[in-house]
């Protein structure tokens, strides 16, 4: 190249002339960095001083977008590589980002929002496309809040008015479980707790269903209810060597966090899973507790259907046999209902007839508390003012209705005479 110079970007001196829109332009020919930039001049104003433009300038982009939108813009297409999402992902998520900014209340909010929305965009086209995306992956590669990220998120769809549908449960759980460090031997997972992923996603699938039929599932945070049936379906494929490790020993094994209601709801999860132990016949004779239990869920998990239906919702053709078979052992078949209930209570405790659990939401079987405030105090001085309405209230004779109204009809002269129109 005459006069010599260097490519700003790789250092290289293979500079070449290109010619783009008629103008021309020096252009690296090692890395197609654009050098030097032609020149326009694209309004009166500037023709009549002849002032030249540069290409750049004279589209006028770079005046509609600012900084910080470009940076945001920036951001999401590089979440969405991260995340390896298809190609109209990422141009979905910059449209959902564009409209966002476009609103005041956006524009002036802080740094910290706006980071975090560039997260709810992805997550908001994830979902509409039924990609397994959890909110705590994206806060993890955001570094950003879970209360701030939700609030937002909420807020972003409210404003654009979208319709975005709930994440598969299923897709949710192969996506969570894929995470944990559990599926090959490492110097942090002893051998004996490293366990197959397929057999170990298919049990938490189904436990997480059966927590799903029970109603430990709706209304809540899913990925607590999936770690602790991640955690169950673990120690049940090998119960005589993990049946002594806890829940938070089993997270810091699979490197995940634990959530806080996760014990919870692995409480109710094993208490679903002792009623239906109280139906499978040959696990009644044995003696479960919430620890023993695990060893069976293999077994319940098969005849799921079937236990859930008579541990929680066959109840009357239970109660009509164990009536039956009293009704013949009393005198006679004739004996009414009351003499039935009354010999009921002679018999052994295991021949009575049992009663299921209804099937009830968790919130519905133990309600929280609610601490009704004391009613207020009211003190009364008699220097209250009274309203001409109140008055009229406590008038009961004729003559007290008439002074009433000659004392009204006083007091509206007496304001005539002193405001004269």
């Amino acid at each position: 190249m005459p006069g010599g110079g260097h490519c700003p970007d790789c250092g290289s001196t293979e500079l070449v002339e290109d010619s783009h829109y008629s103008q021309s332009q020096l252009v690296c020919s090692d890395c197609g960095c654009v050098v030097t930039e032609g020149v326009l001049t694209t309004t009166f104003s500037d023709e009549g001083n002849l002032r030249e433009v540069t290409y750049s300038r004279s589209t006028g982009e770079n005046d509609q977008v600012s900084r910080s939108q470009q940076r945001g813009l920036r951001r999401v297409r590089d979440l969405c590589r991260v995340l390896q999402l298809p190609s109209t992902f990422e141009d979905t998520a910059v449209a959902y980002y564009q409209q966002a900014y476009r609103h005041s209340g956006i524009r002036a909010a802080r740094l910290q929002k706006k980071e975090v929305l560039v997260g709810c965009c992805v997550l908001i086209t994830c979902r509409q496309h039924n990609w397994p995306l959890t909110m705590g992956t994206v806060c993890a590669l955001l570094y950003a809040d879970l209360d701030v990220f939700s609030g937002t998120y909420m807020q972003i769809v409210k404003l654009l008015g979208l319709d975005v549908p709930s994440l598969c449960l299923a897709d949710l759980v192969k996506t969570y479980c894929s995470s944990f460090r559990l599926f090959q031997a490492s110097p942090s997972v002893p051998a004996k707790y490293v366990e197959d992923k397929e057999k170990m996603l298919s049990r938490t699938l189904q436990l997480v269903e059966l927590a799903d039929e029970t109603w430990l599932v709706t209304g809540r945070h899913p990925l607590p209810v999936i770690t602790a049936a991640t955690f169950l379906a673990w120690q049940s494929l090998q119960p005589s060597h993990r049946l002594t490790c806890s829940l938070a020993r089993f997270c810091k094994l699979a490197n995940v966090d634990l959530p806080y209601p996760a014990s919870s709801r692995l409480q109710e999860l094993l208490s679903v899973l002792l009623r239906m132990a109280e139906r499978l016949a040959w696990l009644q004779v044995l003696k479960l507790d919430k620890r023993s239990v695990v060893k069976h869920i293999g077994d319940l998990l098969q005849h799921r259907h079937t236990l859930v239906r008579k541990a929680f919702c066959d109840g009357t053709a239970e109660m009509e046999a164990g009536e039956k078979e009293l009704r013949e052992r009393c005198q006679g078949p004739e004996q009414g209902k009351e003499e039935v209930a009354s010999s009921s209570l002679d018999l052994p405790e295991g021949k009575r007839p049992a009663s299921p659990t209804p099937l009830l939401p968790p919130c519905m079987l133990k309600p929280p508390k609610r601490i009704c405030p004391p009613p207020p105090v009211s003190t009364v001085t008699g220097d209250e003012n009274i309203s001409d309405s109140e008055i009229e209230q406590y008038l009961r004779t004729p003559q007290e209705i008439k002074d009433f109204e000659k004392a009204q009809a006083a007091r509206q002269a007496a304001r005539s005479v002193s405001n004269p129109p």
